[in-house]
């Protein structure tokens, strides 16, 4: 079996994905709570060594990136935007990311509002009474980016760790 030239540093989404060969016996699917104990130990660490604010823009980041080779490996980028957010919305479920639904999606200006319920990252977390969805923001911003090829932007405005029962984020074209 030839060895695929992988490098640390160069995040490819395919390159997650053999395991049926790497993972015979326990196959692909982990507890939420493997999950988030790597997303918030690893967001506690970041902040104690560069503050919150580096935090959540190095999670953002991360989402991003991995939202922009999902929709590059995973997706149909040769659809309308009804077919396409509805692909996005069957992933999210396949892949138990949570229920994923579109409130609105002004195609004139790319404004969206979106809802995940049952979110992976944050639902049946302590109310805190802020937003944690960092991670999400960013993944889907990428996802929209790529499908648009406008540079978006993604924030969550309301989220299980502040008392809501979904997650909602507003997603637009960064002007920035």
């Amino acid at each position: 079996m030839k060895e695929k030239q992988v490098t640390l540093g160069g995040f490819r989404w395919e390159d997650l994905m053999d395991t049926a060969d790497g993972r015979k016996n326990l196959g692909d699917m982990v507890p939420v709570e493997l999950y988030r104990s790597l997303e918030y130990s690893m967001r506690q660490a970041i902040e104690e060594k560069f503050g919150k604010d580096i935090a959540i823009e190095i999670l953002r980041r991360a989402g991003r990136l991995a939202g922009e080779q999902f929709a590059k490996t995973s997706l149909n980028l040769d659809q309308d935007l009804n077919g396409f957010l509805a692909s996005v919305q069957k992933a999210f479920l396949d892949l138990k990311i949570g229920i994923l639904r579109v409130e609105d999606f002004n195609e004139e200006s790319g404004d969206a509002t979106l809802t995940i319920s049952e979110d992976l990252d944050c639902s049946g977390l302590p109310v805190i009474g802020e937003t944690v969805c960092n991670y999400d923001e960013g993944f889907i911003a990428g996802l929209f980016s790529v499908f648009t090829n406008k540079n978006y932007k993604a924030k969550e405005i309301d989220c299980w760790a502040k008392g809501d029962r979904v997650c909602r984020f507003k997603a637009s074209v960064n002007e920035e």
